[in-house]
């Protein structure tokens, strides 16, 4: 057999298999689609069930006072009596109004000794009939899609980092904030790091000044148009560098700028708490090593890794209460008064560069949440909410990314996620 015909062979049974390959995937995907349908009848059938027989319940009596527990111990709800109403009375109850109207009461608190702080715990788990408090906060803070404003209005956003060794990370943290909305990101980097991360993208404005002999005052002049300041993504541990952020952190303080700090950023707090300590727009996003050496250097003692909400609690305090992101399993956001917990589903891979989503999207979600009304966040801390906005969609990307590329998932595939995560959480 000549080879034109053997290639020809070859490609009718290569068309032949990949049509076999779409076909069964269709087949996967109508049988998926139809498990969904009869899972989401079964529930309406369920909530169906539910409403009759709440519309047969009363009023509950009041429950008795809980005996207060021990430190740190959850305080359990009493059992409380239904009784039946009488027959025809449809009145329905207050919890039923409250489910109706999917507001649902915060997570258990954790009952401290008098004196203490209390600790208002919430966490969010995509699915799950429970809905948390937060997640609505975060969305009162999201500004609306609309054709009357201008360019740079929902957010101008600055990076300080990038070096000769990294790269990657000011570009993550920059596109990340752009792809979660914001209207234009700047990359305040190295001489030698500018032409590599241009030609990542040309969405990014990107600076070649942060090692120039007059690299404060070139950034300084850009403070005014920036709506938030994200530190530490690819700065690099060179003396210099560290000098150089040191002095823009200062300066952006004097303006009001919410300033998230991370990575390399933490390198210099740890050396020098004093440049964002007591600073109320502050965000500390540390995973544990970082968090480790930032305790021991405010402590001068080990950390007690047994407790890490309680650490976190007292490091946030020992930093004049500034609002603390603690990476891990779950992540723990903290302004040392009241606690979130995000406990999202995310995935088992911890490739390099996802923190660097989290700190760019969380500039995003900070210059959102300080810039919205008071009524918007209820009282709560906005950088509470920002940091639990940009928490719950990093960990949406990851899951969404892992499910599709599984060990090979990378920040990159997480990033491509962005778009269709942030309207799953915030937007349906």
């Amino acid at each position: 057999m000549s080879l034109d015909k053997l290639m020809e062979k070859f490609l009718e049974q290569s068309m032949e298999a990949e049509d076999n390959f779409y076909r069964l995937e269709e087949q996967r995907l109508q049988a998926e689609d139809k498990r969904r349908e009869e899972e989401h009848s079964r529930e309406l059938q369920m909530l169906q069930m539910l409403g009759q027989i709440f519309n047969g319940i009363s009023t509950p009596s009041p429950a008795p006072q809980a005996t207060p527990q021990p430190s740190c111990i959850p305080q359990t709800n009493p059992t409380v009596p239904f009784t039946r109403p009488p027959c025809g009375n449809r009145n329905h109850p207050p919890a039923l109004t409250e489910f109706a109207s999917h507001s649902q009461p915060a997570g258990p608190g954790l009952l401290m000794e008098e004196g203490e702080t209390q600790f208002i715990e919430r966490s969010f788990s995509l699915g799950t009939a429970r809905m948390d408090s937060v997640i609505p906060l975060v969305r009162k803070t999201i500004p609306p899609l609309t054709s009357k404003k201008h360019k740079g209005q929902d957010g101008r956003i600055g990076i300080i980092g990038g070096c000769q060794e990294y790269t990657g990370a000011p570009f993550f943290a920059a596109i990340s904030a752009l792809k979660v909305g914001a209207d234009l990101s700047h990359v305040f980097c190295t001489k030698d790091a500018a032409p590599v991360i241009k030609s990542y993208s040309p969405e990014l404005i990107v600076h070649p000044v942060l090692d120039g002999p007059n690299a404060v005052e070139e950034i300084e002049k850009w403070l005014p148009r920036l709506h938030s300041l994200v530190v530490g993504p690819g700065l690099g541990r060179e003396e210099m560098l560290l000098k150089n952020a040191k002095e823009i952190i200062e300066r952006a303080k004097l303006r009001g700028i919410p300033i998230i700090i991370d990575a390399d950023g933490l390198w210099l707090v740890a050396k020098e708490p004093s440049v964002i300590q007591g600073y109320q727009r502050g965000i500390l996003t540390p995973n544990f090593m970082e968090f480790t050496r930032l305790y021991e250097a405010m402590h001068h003692e080990p950390l007690d890794s047994t407790d890490h909400k309680r650490s976190a609690q007292q490091l946030s305090i020992a930093m004049g209460h500034l609002t603390l992101v603690l990476k891990g399993e779950e992540d723990i956001i903290t302004d040392g008064k009241n606690m979130l917990t995000c406990s999202q589903e995310g995935s088992g891979r911890r490739c390099g560069g996802q923190g660097d989503l989290l700190s760019g999207s969380l500039g995003v979600f900070a210059h959102w949440a300080f810039s919205s009304p008071p009524d918007a966040t209820k009282g709560m801390n906005p950088s509470l909410v920002a940091a639990f906005g940009a928490t719950s969609l990093t960990r949406q990307c990851n899951r969404q990314a892992f499910h599709k590329h599984s060990r090979s998932t990378t920040t990159s595939d997480m990033i491509q996620e962005i778009s269709s995560a942030f309207k799953k959480l915030f937007e349906s």
